[in-house]
C-alpha cells in the first residue's frame, strides 16, 4: 500500500486523491469530516495533537547518505514548518508533538549510527520548538537497540527546550525489548524526568505482528492488514505486558500514551481480565485500574468507537491523535470529538487539557 502511494505521488496524484481511488474510498472519506475541526472561542487553534509525524531535513539528508531502504518523503508537510503551521491554522490545531513514523530507522542501522541519527533529529526538534515555541514540541528519539546509548542520548537532551516526551517503537522484530532488565534504567530515568512515553509500531515485514506468514500474502498486503490489524494488536500486546510484567507497578508515575486509540486493548481488556481472574494470575491491582494508567489517542475513525473509549477510560485519559501526515491520517483532527457533542469540560480535556498536563505545558 505504501509503495502504491509513493507511485501515485510521483505521478502527481495527491494523497487524498490516491485514497479516493481505492476500493474502499467511499467509506474512508466518510470517516473524515471536512470542516469539523474545532476552533477556540476567538477563532484560534484549539487542540494539541500528540500523534503526528515529521521528517526533519537534516535527518532526511543523513538517511540519503546511508542509502536507506525507503524513499524520501515528497510531502512538504513532513518537513516544511511554515506550510505545516498554515495547515494547522486551517484545521484547528494549536500544537503538533513531532515524532518519527513507523519507518523509524532503529531496526536497520547499527546502534552507533542510530545514536548519531537520534542526535540529528532531537537537535532539529529543539530548533523547531525554538523557532515556534507555541506550535511545536517533540518526542525524544533514541537509538533503542542499545539501552546504554539510548540512555546517554536521553541524558544529553533532558530538559532541552521543546522536548516533552520520549518516542519509542513498541517492539523490534517481535522482541518486546522494553521489558528486559537492561532497559530498566531507561524507564526509571523517563519516570524521573516526568517524560511520557509515546509509542508507535515499526513498519516492515520483519515487524509484522504474527509473522510474515500471516500478513505478508498479496491479499493481506493489498488490504493493509499489517497496519490495520498488526499495529492494533501490537499496541494491545505492549499494554498487556506493561500490566503482567509488573512494570506499571514498578514505575507508578510513568505516563504512557498508546497510539491508534490503544489498538484493540480497550476492547479486549475485559477478556484478559476474565482469563487472569479465572486462572488466578496475580496482579497488584484490578485490570480496570491498569486501563486508566494509559492515555489513548482519538484515532478511532468511527465516532461510536471513540464514545465507547471515552466511556471506558474517562475523558481525562484521551488525547487528540491524527497520524498526520501518513496514509492513515485524518483531515479533520478534532472532527470526531466535535461530533460527539460532549460536555464542555470533557471536550476541552480531550482537545488540549490532557495533553498540556502530560507535556507539562
Amino acid at each position: 500500500m505504501e509503495k502504491c502511494e509513493l507511485n501515485a505521488r510521483e505521478a502527481g496524484i495527491g494523497r487524498r486523491e490516491f485514497i479516493k481511488l481505492g476500493a474502499g474510498a467511499g467509506m474512508i472519506m466518510a470517516l473524515d469530516v471536512p470542516g469539523a475541526s474545532a476552533q477556540s472561542a476567538n477563532g484560534g487553534p484549539a487542540s494539541i495533537d500528540l500523534h503526528t509525524h515529521w521528517v526533519p531535513e537534516a535527518y532526511d539528508k543523513a538517511l540519503a547518505e546511508l542509502k536507506r531502504p525507503t524513499p524520501s518523503s515528497t510531502n512538504p508537510l513532513d518537513f516544511d514548518l511554515d506550510k505545516r503551521r498554515k495547515w494547522m491554522d486551517e484545521h484547528g490545531v494549536q500544537m503538533h508533538v513531532l515524532t518519527l513514523s513507523g519507518g523509524m530507522p532503529w531496526q536497520w542501522v547499527p546502534p552507533d549510527v542510530g545514536a548519531h541519527l537520534a542526535q540529528i533529529i532531537n537537535d532539529a526538534a529543539i530548533e523547531s520548538h525554538t523557532a515556534f515555541p507555541d506550535r511545536f514540541a517533540a518526542g525524544i528519539e533514541l537509538s533503542i537497540h542499545d539501552p546504554q546509548l539510548a540512555l546517554k542520548e536521553l541524558n544529553r537532551v533532558a530538559g532541552k527546550p521543546g522536548l516533552r516526551a520520549v518516542h519509542l517503537p513498541n517492539s523490534i522484530q517481535g522482541r518486546d525489548y522494553l521489558f528486559e532488565p537492561a532497559y530498566a534504567p531507561l524507564l526509571a530515568r523517563c519516570e524521573e524526568l516526568r517524560y511520557p512515553l509515546l509509542f508507535h509500531p515499526l513498519d516492515g515485514e520483519a515487524n509484522y505482528y504474527g509473522g510474515k506468514q500471516r500478513l505478508a500474502d498479496a491479499l493481506s498486503v493489498s488490504a493493509g492488514l499489517s497496519n490495520s490489524l498488526g499495529f492494533t494488536f501490537e499496541t494491545a500486546t505492549t499494554a498487556a505486558k506493561f500490566m503482567v510484567t509488573g512494570t506499571l507497578d514498578k514505575y507508578p508515575r510513568l505516563e504512557i500514551v498508546l497510539p491508534h486509540s490503544g489498538g484493540v486493548f480497550p476492547y479486549i481488556a475485559g477478556r484478559a481480565d476474565r482469563y487472569m481472574m479465572n486462572s488466578k494470575f496475580k496482579l497488584e491491582r484490578p485490570v480496570r485500574e491498569y486501563i486508566r494508567r494509559f492515555h489513548y489517542d482519538t484515532l478511532t475513525y468511527y465516532p461510536e468507537t471513540l464514545r465507547f473509549l471515552i466511556g471506558l477510560v474517562g475523558s481525562d485519559r484521551v488525547v487528540i491523535g491524527t497520524d498526520n501526515f501518513a496514509l492513515m491520517d485524518v483531515e479533520s483532527p478534532n472532527g470526531l470529538v466535535e461530533q460527539l457533542k460532549l460536555p464542555a469540560g470533557d471536550r476541552e480535556r480531550i482537545l488540549k487539557g490532557n495533553a498540556a498536563r502530560l507535556l507539562h505545558l
